[in-house]
């Protein structure tokens, strides 16, 4: 396979991977002459396809220090088994097993660490959140997908709901250049969370269905997306609608939180993967 990308923003959508040179072909030709994604679609780029686990690996920086967040691994073919089409992500959990203690300090030291004194030394210090999309193979052997000013979605909703430390004071330590004098500190526990997205997505969907949401606990949370209020009654308004969230001693006990947390809602038209985790799992 190669890999088709649209070479602006496609809010995560802009991936095509193509099995067959026409599939290629009709790839390009719908991003170009068919404008599938509009201006993003405008010029493409063609890539190696690479194989492996990809994982998502965010940090905090204040121009020169560097605080990483939780790690964590993202899902983003729509279907079961990671089939189907590429989506914005169907869900996440932290912390990815993935990256073990060689891992995580190879990508300290040769991806982030590398980044933020290459900003640096060509006189634009990055303050603010990095986001760097990771494919790691059988040898473990780490690569670049792509990089992202911002926290990842849905993977925020697992970290959030493990960090411990006010969110807040760690931006603020990180707009005065004070991350080296800060820590985060984290739940032991895995979480877990679920996208519920609209029957269609990526492609056609409905808007304005109506939901009916359980309550939060201390260890469950259903974060909104796509979502209005509208007469107190709250409504599907977009593609990816909510992420059922739930925090559990291992990733295990956490997908079973989650699921029940996420059959409790009442929508007709939510579409979602039963299988959020299974990679850790498996592992």
């Amino acid at each position: 396979p190669i890999v088709i990308k649209a070479d602006g923003l496609a809010a995560g959508k802009g991936v095509i991977i193509a099995n067959t040179e026409q599939e290629a072909i009709d790839a390009i030709h719908d991003m170009l002459q068919g404008n599938r994604f509009g201006e993003a679609g405008s010029r493409v780029v063609i890539e190696e396809f690479l194989v492996g686990e990809e994982a998502s690996f965010i940090v905090m920086v204040d121009g020169s220090n560097i605080l990483p967040m939780a790690t964590s691994q993202d899902h983003k073919a729509r279907d079961n088994g990671d089939k189907g089409p590429n989506t914005g992500g169907m869900g996440a959990y932290s912390p990815a097993p993935i990256v073990s203690e060689g891992i995580f300090k190879d990508v300290m030291d040769n991806v982030i660490r590398a980044t933020v004194n290459a900003m640096a030394s060509e006189g634009v210090p990055y303050t603010g959140f990095l986001y760097a999309g990771l494919m790691i193979d059988e040898s473990n052997k780490v690569k670049v997908l792509e990089y992202n000013c911002r926290f990842g979605d849905p993977e925020t909703q697992p970290i959030m709901m493990r960090l411990k430390s006010n969110l807040a004071s760690l931006c603020i330590a990180a707009t005065q250049g004070k991350l080296d004098k800060v820590a985060a500190e984290w739940d032991e526990r895995a979480c877990l969370g679920v996208v519920m997205a609209a029957n269609g997505y990526p492609e056609k969907y409905t808007k304005g269905e109506k939901i009916e949401l359980p309550s939060d606990s201390v260890n469950t949370k259903i974060f909104h997306a796509g979502t209005k209020l509208d007469n107190n009654n709250i409504h599907s308004n977009g593609g990816r609608v909510l992420c059922a969230t739930a925090l559990g001693k291992d990733i295990q006990q956490a997908q079973t939180k989650a699921y029940q947390l996420l059959d409790k809602v009442d929508w007709q038209g939510a579409y979602y993967r039963t299988d959020i985790g299974f990679k850790a799992i498996e592992s």
